[in-house]
């Protein structure tokens, strides 16, 4: 397990933040409005110059950044790739960002990159191999990291306990934190026709060093229920907000990302995304 208290826990802002889109660099530093902070994908940054590093620094200089990985496969069967460890180790030891996360997900298998992140049954043995691979990643980068809940589309007939007790499970052998995505809430939710509101309720929010907050696609399956789909590639819908207010309302103010990956919009709508979080966060902080 290691050491939480080498790093604080919390150290980006209780503010908004996006995921930084090379296209926006310039209206960000032109005027970031209700923008406090920057989150980017690990893998994107893994190489040693050109101009995404050089903006990535200057940016860095004037924003806290969080590094959110999406090619660990944290959950996946084969050891960690060791090479991608390493380029990761790299990337934090000189970015020294704010926050570090990953999602609870698999990608891999054999020498096979999966384009998705696919969700796990929750059993003992899957809890052992996480926490023996958050272990790895965590004494590999020297610092504690979040693990992000993830968004599925159906459950697995051998999970043995709930998401959020084997979340609290591996919080507790491995001293990692955890990234709370609002959406994938709602969307794992409608999809497994269960309570969103009671998810929240249970869920360990003590541990959560950051919230997620994206769009998701409305489709249906072979039977007509609603089926969505986490997509990142629209406007937060109602649902989803009120479902975020009610969060901040448990948990206080935290970190809030706005997640916006396809079909990404001009910088005016995705900063008005963040307002709208900034508008919950002061109501609740008031």
């Amino acid at each position: 397990m290691l050491d939480a208290t080498n790093r604080p826990f919390e150290s980006l802002p209780n503010r908004p933040g996006v995921g930084y889109k090379p296209q926006h660099y310039s209206d960000i530093l032109a005027n970031s409005g209700s923008v406090d902070w920057l989150e980017i994908h690990a893998e994107n940054y893994m190489g040693d110059g050109g101009r995404p590093i050089a903006q990535l620094r200057h940016l860095a200089e004037r924003f806290p950044v969080s590094v959110h990985g999406v090619g660990l496969s944290i959950g996946g069967e084969a050891p960690l790739d060791t090479d991608h460890l390493a380029r990761l180790k790299h990337l934090i030891a000189w970015l020294k960002p704010a926050s570090f996360s990953e999602h609870l997900a698999w990608s891999t298998h054999d020498s096979h990159f999966l384009n998705d992140l696919l969700p796990l049954p929750y059993t003992a043995q899957t809890l052992d191999r996480v926490v023996r691979h958050i272990d790895q990643v965590q004494a590999a980068v020297g610092r504690r990291m979040l693990l992000e809940n993830p968004s599925t589309y159906l459950a697995f007939a051998e999970t043995e306990m709930s998401e959020i007790e084997f979340l609290s499970a591996i919080v507790a052998r491995t001293g990692c934190g955890l990234l709370l995505d609002v959406n994938n809430v709602f969307v794992s939710a409608t999809n497994q026709q269960t309570d969103p509101v009671s998810y929240i309720n249970d869920f360990p929010v003590d541990h959560v060093g950051e919230i997620h907050l994206g769009g998701h696609d409305e489709d249906s399956d072979d039977h007509g229920a609603p089926l969505l789909i986490d997509s990142h590639g629209r406007e937060i819908v109602d649902p989803v907000w009120t479902l975020y207010a009610h969060t901040i309302e448990r948990a206080g103010p935290r970190p809030t990302l706005i997640e916006w990956d396809n079909d990404v919009p001009d910088w005016a709508t995705l900063e008005s995304q963040a307002a709208r979080a900034d508008r919950i966060l002061t109501k609740i902080s008031a």
